[in-house]
């Protein structure tokens, strides 16, 4: 029998990538989002649904009877200073990166206990680095990785790991929408990609399935048996030069 895994936000570039390469890999996949979409290829089923809604989570999780992997990737970003953010887009922030996943891993934990599965955080390198205008985010994504520790240590017991995966400047849509905040110099899409580029070691910006096999590695148990509270940075680098360099 395949092996089943659950994936939010699977509508947006990383989600998509992850949901594809689960498939490649003989997965099932359940898909989550809260847009209206009528077909996504490589997924077994797809659920529209408000995942900051405690109701409509537990109504994902209870039809099923296996469950393998859970991929907490859904998320928002708001760029904005943060005298300029109300509460109502702070908390809009902290609901649907942080609160959802407190919420499905939750309602995931029976059936991950039986199978002694996995949960991957989709945290951020903003959790341990960040710039101006994010701070949101920035705080919602530091909590996603502290509570993949919290959570790792809850449910060792149960043969349950819990890791984080903590992505940079990675080519999707919401890369896009936040090159304007402020953080870079100019108005032009290749400009400013070839800025985020040269701040990697690598040279260039991560692609979504470079993200996805990360994701995989850590959800499965043959590859990463050993593995659990940690946070795994896949930022070409980034993180790692001096900023005084």
């Amino acid at each position: 029998m395949k092996p089943v895994v659950i994936i939010t936000g699977v509508a947006g570039g990383i989600g998509y990538a992850t949901a594809q390469y689960f498939a490649s890999q003989g997965w099932s996949v359940i898909g989550v989002d809260c847009q209206e979409i009528t077909q996504l290829m490589d997924i077994d089923h797809y659920v529209k649904a408000d995942l900051c809604d405690a109701d409509q989570i537990d109504a994902i999780t209870e039809k099923l009877d296996r469950l393998d992997g859970l991929v907490n990737n859904a998320a928002v970003q708001i760029c904005k200073p943060i005298i300029e953010m109300d509460v109502t887009e702070w908390d809009q922030v902290m609901a649907v990166n942080l609160r959802s996943a407190f919420l499905l891993s939750k309602a995931a934990y029976p059936l991950l206990k039986v199978s002694q599965g996995s949960v991957v955080n989709v945290s951020s390198v903003h959790a341990i680095a960040t710039s101006g205008n994010i701070a949101a985010y920035a705080a919602s994504k530091g909590g996603l990785a502290a509570f993949s520790r919290a959570l790792a240590i809850e449910w060792a017991n149960d043969q349950i790991r819990v890791n984080a995966i903590l992505p940079g400047a990675v080519d999707t849509p919401m890369l896009h929408a936040g090159l304007t905040r402020g953080h870079l110099s100019g108005n032009n899409v290749n400009e400013l990609m070839n800025q985020l580029a040269a701040k990697t070691v690598i040279g260039r910006v991560g692609k979504p399935d470079e993200i996805a096999k990360g994701i995989f590695f850590l959800a499965n148990k043959e590859l990463s048996s050993f593995i659990t509270g940690q946070t795994l940075v896949i930022d070409g680098g980034a993180t790692i030069r001096l900023s005084t360099e």
